[in-house]
C-alpha cells in the first residue's frame, strides 16, 4: 500500500478514537448492578459515602500499527477518583502486562505490540481500582473488551486450486464450465475489505467469468477439440469491490474440451486387395481394413458391414473391439475354377451417432475390397454326395449295390481311382471297382446278423495318391423272409383236474427274426399230428396271438398228468414259412377256488423243439462228468495200491552201497524207527508162543516164524531194553533241567546205539583173513529181510569156489 494511503488511514482512525474518547468523558455513565458494585459492600461504603462506579466506553485498537510509540487504546476511570493519586488502576486477562500496559495513576491503556486481526479479533481483560495505601479494592472488578480494528491487509486467495474443468466442443455461448471462489481474510462486516470481484486476465477470447459468483462460461460457440483440446484461463479476484487500492489474487484454470461425435469415419484408401487359397476353410481371416475417425473414445467405435449381395454370401465382416478394424473372413468355401476374383463393398459407420450433428453430413464411408482366389491341387470330389444304398439280403455274391462318382475339381481333370477303407470293412463284405466306383457284395449278406453297414470310400487321383477324398457310405440290408416264426418261449401251462370245457389255459405269442415292410401277420393252427386231439382247442385271435382252451370236462392225473400240444405257426411271407412248437400242459390238483395245490413231481418232458446245439452241450457235460468220476476212482485205486506196497516194503532195504557203514550219529535218513517198532511186536510174539509152529501160516502167517528166523542173538525170549530206557530217561531229565529249551520235550536225534553187539562186524577191514576163508552162510537164517544180502554173498562164494577148482 502506498505511504500516502497509509497516513490517511491512520489519521482517520486516530480521529475516530479521539471522538469516541471525548464521548466517553461527556457521557461518564455510572454503571450499577452485578459486576459493577454490590450494595452494602464494606469495601465500597465508608462513613456513609455514596456508592460510586466505573466510567468508560468500549475500546478499539487498529491492527498493523507501525508507529514507534505505544498506541493509545483508551482510559479507565472510577468516579471515586478525586485526582489525588490515592487510587491505583490495574488490569488482568489476555495480553495484560505484555501487549497492553496501563498507567496506574491515570488509567490510560496503551498497546505495545503490533496486532493482527486475522489472528485474533478481540481481547478480554478485567479492570481493578485499589487503594494505593491498603491495596484494597475500591470498585468491584469489571470485565471489558478491546477489539482489533480491521484494515485491508489481506488479499483474496483461491484455496481450492488448482482448478480443472471441462466443456464439450461446439457448446453454445454461455455454457457453464465451472465455478471458482476466492477467500479474503479481512473482516467482511467492516467496510469493503472482504468484498471480492472476479475478472479474466488470460483467455478472455474464449471464456468469461461472472464478477460476483465466479462462474466461468464459454464466450464462443466454435470450440473444436480437434483444433485445440485444452485452454489455460487466468482468473483474478480483487477485494474492496474492485475499487482503486484493493488487493487481488489470481489462479489458473485448466479447461479441457471434451469430444463429441462430429467427425464421420473415413477410409484412407478407396480400394484394398487381398489374396487367399481356394482350400481355405470357412472362418479363415482374409485381411483387415480400418476407417479413420478424428474423434476419440466411444465416438470412434465402428460398425462394418458388407453392402453388395455377392460379398454378403461369400464373406463376413466383423469388428475388432480393441483396434476398431474390420476383419474380413471366409463365409462360404471358395473355388478357383468357379470364380477367381471377388469384389466386396465394405461400409463403415459410427456406432454412436449424435443427432445434434446429423446435419454436418453422413457419418459413414465405403471402400472396395478385391479378393483374389489362388489355385491349389485339390482332391477329387464326390458327386452327388448321397451316402445311402440298399441291397437285398439274398443278393448273390458280386451283385452291384450302387455306384459312387468322384471328379477332379481342378482344371487338369485327372482320372480318379476308388478304394474302400478296410478299417471300416475288415471282413471284406463289400468290394469296389477301382475305375468305375461300382460297389458289389463280397460275401453272403444276412440282415438278421447285421442290418446296416457303414463303410468309407476313398477317391484319389490316379497319378497322385496323396490327393484323397473320403465319403461315408451307409448300406442298408433289406429284409427277405428267410426265418420261420417260433413260439416266444417254451410255453408250459397247468390245468385243474376239474376244469370245465372252454376254460382259457394259455395265450401264445410268436417271434420272427424277419422284419417285413408291411409288418408281421401270423396264423395259428394245431399241427397235423394233433388232429385227433379231443382235450384242447386252439383259437387264432387275429392279433398275432392264439388262445388254448379246454375242450372236455375234467382230467385225471392218475391216468395222464402231462399233455403235449403241437402248434403250427405260419407267417405271411412271401414265401410263407412255418414251424411247429409244443405247449406242455400239466394236470394239477386245485382247491375249490381253482387255485393250484399240487402237481405230480414227474419231470417235465424235454421239449421237442430243443435245438441241436443245446442237445450237444448237454451230452458234452454228461460225458465230462463221467470222465471225471472214472479218473477219481482210478486215482484212488492207484493210491491205495501204492500205500499197500509201501507198508509191505522194509524201510531197511534201501542200501545202495554195501561198503558204506553210514554217516555216523547224525545220519537218520537211512534208518526208519517204524521198522524197529514193527520188528519187535510183543503181542504178536506172545501170540506166536501160544500156538502154531514155525511153519504155520506161510511166510506172512505167524510173526513167530519170523522171530525164529532171526539170528540166535535176537532169539532170546528175554529181550532187555533197559539200556535204551535208561538213556531216554536221562535225556528227559536233562531237558527238564535246561531252562533254555522250550517247555516241551522234542527229541529228533538219538545218538545212542546201545551196548556192545554180539554179532561181529561184517566188514573185512580189521581181519587178515581173505574172503575165501569167511563163511556167510549164517546170513540165510536172519530172515526174509536179509535174503537179498545172503544171496549176494552166496553167489560170490560160489564164483570163488569155481575159480579155485
Amino acid at each position: 500500500m502506498a505511504k500516502g494511503l497509509q497516513g490517511f488511514s491512520w489519521t482517520m482512525l486516530l480521529l475516530f478514537c479521539a471522538i469516541q474518547e471525548l464521548g466517553a468523558w461527556a457521557m461518564h455513565t455510572a454503571v450499577e448492578g452485578a459486576g459493577l458494585g454490590q450494595p452494602g459492600d464494606p469495601a465500597l461504603l465508608a462513613g456513609g459515602r455514596v456508592k460510586r462506579g466505573w466510567v468508560w466506553n468500549q475500546f478499539f485498537v487498529v491492527e498493523e500499527y507501525t508507529g514507534t510509540e505505544p498506541l493509545y487504546v483508551g482510559k479507565i476511570h472510577s468516579d471515586s477518583d478525586e485526582g489525588d493519586g490515592s487510587i491505583k488502576y490495574t488490569i488482568s486477562g489476555e495480553g495484560a502486562g505484555t501487549i497492553f500496559l496501563i498507567d496506574e495513576i491515570t488509567g490510560d491503556i496503551h498497546a505495545t505490540e503490533r496486532l493482527d486481526r486475522e489472528q485474533k479479533t478481540f481481547y478480554t481483560l478485567r479492570a481493578q481500582a485499589r487503594d494505593r495505601q491498603t491495596d484494597q479494592l475500591l470498585e468491584p472488578e469489571s470485565e471489558f473488551i478491546i477489539k482489533v480494528q480491521d484494515i485491508n491487509d489481506s488479499e483474496p486467495r483461491f484455496l481450492e486450486g488448482p482448478y480443472i474443468g471441462s466443456v464439450a466442443e461446439l457448446s453454445p455461448i454461455g455454457t457453464s464450465v465451472m465455478q471458482v471462489m476466492a477467500s479474503d481474510a479481512d473482516d467482511p462486516t467492516y467496510g469493503s475489505s472482504a468484498r471480492v470481484v472476479y475478472s479474466v486476465l488470460e483467455g478472455e477470447q474464449h471464456f468469461t467469468v461472472d464478477s460476483k459468483t465466479g462462474v466461468i462460461r464459454t464466450a464462443v460457440a466454435d470450440l473444436d477439440r480437434e483444433t485445440q483440446d485444452r485452454y489455460e484461463v487466468v482468473i483474478r479476484a480483487t477485494d474492496m469491490a474492485g475499487q482503486l487500492g484493493g488487493l487481488s489474487g489470481s489462479t489458473t484454470v485448466t479447461i479441457v474440451v471434451t469430444d463429441v461425435n462430429d467427425n464421420p469415419p473415413r477410409f484412407p484408401q478407396k480400394m484394398y486387395q487381398f489374396s487367399i487359397v481356394e482350400t481355405a476353410p470357412v472362418g479363415t481371416a482374409i485381411g483387415r481394413v480400418k476407417a479413420e475417425d478424428s474423434d476419440v473414445g466411444e465416438n470412434t467405435d465402428m460398425t462394418y458391414q458388407v453392402k453388395d449381395e455377392e460379398g454378403v454370401e461369400m464373406f463376413k465382416v466383423t469388428t475388432d473391439s480393441n483396434t476398431q478394424e474390420a476383419v474380413i473372413t471366409v463365409q462360404k468355401p471358395l473355388d478357383y475354377e468357379s470364380k477367381k476374383v471377388h469384389t466386396v463393398v465394405v461400409e463403415a459407420l459410427n456406432k454412436f451417432v449424435d443427432p445434434r450433428f446429423v446435419d454436418l453430413g453422413t457419418f459413414r464411408d465405403q471402400t472396395i475390397v478385391r479378393v483374389s482366389v489362388l489355385d491349389v491341387d485339390e482332391p477329387p470330389e464326390f458327386r452327388p454326395p448321397s451316402n445311402l444304398m440298399e441291397v437285398q439280403e439274398d443278393a448273390d455274391v458280386g451283385s452291384v449295390v450302387g455306384v459312387v462318382t468322384a471328379l477332379d475339381p481342378d482344371t487338369a481333370n485327372h482320372p480318379v481311382r476308388y478304394a474302400i477303407d478296410r478299417s471300416t470293412d475288415a471282413e471284406r463284405i463289400f468290394d469296389i471297382d477301382a475305375n468305375t466306383g461300382a460297389i458289389v457284395t463280397g460275401k453272403v449278406l444276412d440282415r438278421e446278423t447285421a442290418g446296416w453297414h457303414n463303410i468309407t470310400v476313398l477317391a484319389m487321383e490316379a497319378d497322385n495318391h496323396s490327393q484323397v477324398s473320403r465319403a461315408s457310405l451307409r448300406i442298408r440290408i433289406l429284409d427277405v423272409n428267410d426265418n420261420p416264426p417260433e413260439l416266444a418261449t417254451p410255453y408250459e401251462a397247468a390245468v385243474c383236474e376239474d376244469a370245465k370245457p372252454g376254460q382259457l389255459i394259455q395265450t401264445i405269442s410268436v417271434v420272427d427274426r424277419d422284419e417285413p415292410q408291411s409288418g408281421h401277420r401270423f396264423y395259428f393252427t394245431l399241427a397235423p399230428e394233433a388232429t385227433n386231439n379231443h382235450h384242447f382247442s386252439l383259437l387264432d385271435i387275429k392279433d398275432n396271438t392264439a388262445a388254448v382252451h379246454t375242450q372236455r370236462m375234467g382230467f385225471n392225473r392218475q391216468e395222464q398228468d402231462v399233455y403235449l400240444l403241437p402248434i403250427l405257426v405260419v407267417d405271411s411271407g412271401p414265401p410263407a414259412l412255418s414251424s411247429t412248437g409244443t405247449l406242455t400242459i400239466r394236470i394239477c390238483g386245485c382247491d375249490s377256488n381253482g387255485a393250484i395245490q399240487s402237481c405230480n413231481s414227474t419231470a417235465y418232458v424235454v421239449s421237442a423243439t430243443l435245438s441241436p446245439g443245446a442237445l450237444i452241450a448237454l451230452l458234452v457235460c454228461i460225458l465230462i462228468l463221467v470222465v471225471l468220476v472214472l479218473l477219481i476212482l482210478t486215482l484212488k485205486r492207484h493210491h491205495k495200491s501204492h500205500l499197500t506196497s509201501e507198508d509191505d516194503e522194509d524201510m531197511r532195504d534201501n542200501v545202495i552201497k554195501y561198503n558204506d557203514e553210514g554217516g555216523g550219529e547224525q545220519d537218520t535218513e537211512a534208518y526208519d524207527m517204524s521198522a524197529l517198532r514193527s520188528l519187535y511186536d510183543f503181542s504178536e510174539i506172545k501170540g506166536g508162543d501160544g500156538g502154531g509152529g514155525p511153519g504155520e501160516g506161510g511166510p506172512s502167517g505167524n510173526p513167530a516164524s519170523e522171530l525164529h528166523a532171526l539170528p540166535q542173538w535176537v532169539q532170546s525170549p528175554d529181550l532187555d531194553f533197559s539200556v535204551f530206557r535208561d538213556y531216554i530217561c536221562r535225556k528227559v531229565e536233562q531237558a527238564d533241567e535246561d531252562l533254555s529249551v522250550p517247555p516241551y520235550d522234542s527229541f529228533q536225534t538219538y545218538a545212542f546205539e546201545g551196548s556192545d553187539s554180539p554179532v561181529p562186524s561184517l566188514s573185512s577191514i580189521n581181519t587178515w583173513s581173505s574172503g575165501s576163508e569167511q563163511d556167510f552162510s549164517y546170513l540165510g537164517g536172519w530172515g526174509p529181510r536179509f535174503r537179498q544180502l545172503a544171496a549176494l554173498y552166496a553167489g560170490r562164494r560160489g564164483e570163488e569156489d569155481s575159480e579155485e577148482s
